[in-house]
């Protein structure tokens, strides 16, 4: 199954594109700069910054590409070299190397780098979830690569976001309500959304953009065994049972699996993760309890971004890891 691509791409962002180098295996945009939110009109989203994510099979061989194509995006550690910027893009923060606020065709523009192996460990096992969770939501997939692996993963992404957002969600809900849950997996934890942005994001992106998320999430939901999907009335009904919410349980991420076991099991005791997923399947605070280990997982990574984002804001530059 390939991530359905939502619009043709335009000739802005293959403009964009071409200016860097191009072995990338998977480049999307994203954000407010790419999709209308709820209040925001054509003229505010034009002037907003777009954001964008590359992946590539060889971060050090990129960015020395990119180093002499687009020195001027990089802070002081260009000086560095490739290797090393490689090396903090992989060992620091959300195996994501930022470049911010970067002019280019007469927009303002934000490029996160990636490495194609962390993001397919990232979208399988929500280790960060900090490009997960921009995956979560619908975006302008620019480039998509052969690689089985990676569209493996980027579907499996969506997967067990619906997975998640089903365990914290009653027994009948409507597609508003899974798509605002599963928009919202990503802020669970996030210090930004109790500092200083808008507490109503997660509803602005959704309320505009539902046609979006179906196109994104529709075909799972016809094909997933643990759910009645009325499209038409736009209804859902998920099975709530002990043995439905074991094998939601059971489908999570690993890492997030992880959490809620750490969560569960008292210090000492170390059962296995199958005999603790059982317990909080028979939980009446199952959500609960799912609820936490995102806050867990995104909170982790946002603070570690947070960090990254402080050390380097210091610099005399305009790049810094966001």
């Amino acid at each position: 199954m390939t991530l359905p691509a939502l619009h043709n791409t335009g000739v802005l962002y293959r403009r964009i594109l071409s200016q860097f180098p191009q072995d990338i295996s998977l480049a999307f945009a994203y954000g407010s700069g790419v999709f209308k939110q709820h209040g925001t009109s054509q003229g505010q989203m034009e002037k907003n910054m777009l954001d964008f994510v590359f992946a590539v099979d060889d971060p050090v061989t990129w960015h020395t590409m990119n180093l002499l194509q687009n020195r001027k995006h990089y802070s002081i550690l260009k000086l560095l070299g490739p290797t090393m910027i490689s090396s903090i893009q992989n060992e620091h923060g959300a195996s994501v190397y930022y470049n911010t606020l970067v002019p280019v065709d007469g927009r303002i523009i934000k490029y996160g780098v990636i490495s194609t192996e962390s993001l397919i460990d990232d979208l399988t096992h929500w280790k960060t979830m900090y490009v997960a969770g921009r995956l979560h939501k619908p975006v302008k997939m620019l480039v998509q690569g052969e690689n089985g692996k990676l569209r493996a993963a980027l579907v499996a992404n969506l997967k067990s976001a619906v997975t998640a957002s089903f365990l914290m969600l009653p027994e009948s809900f409507t597609e508003e309500d899974l798509f605002l849950q599963i928009a919202g997996l990503s802020y669970a934890g996030d210090f930004r959304m109790v500092i200083g942005e808008d507490k109503s994001k997660v509803a602005n992106i959704v309320q505009d953009n539902i046609q979006h998320f179906r196109i994104l999430y529709s075909n799972i939901l016809r094909d997933c065994p643990q759910v009645v999907y009325k499209p038409q009335q736009g209804k859902l009904e998920v099975d709530k049972s002990p043995e439905g919410q074991f094998t939601q349980l059971m489908a999570l991420p690993r890492t997030l699996q992880q959490r809620i076991t750490k969560l569960v099991d008292p210090p000492g005791k170390n059962r296995d993760v199958e005999e603790i997923l059982l317990q909080v399947a028979q939980d009446p605070d199952c959500g609960a309890v799912v609820q936490q280990g995102l806050w867990k997982t995104v909170s982790y990574s946002s603070k570690k971004m947070m960090k990254m984002w402080k050390g380097w804001r210091r610099k005399p530059s305009v790049s810094q890891m966001s």
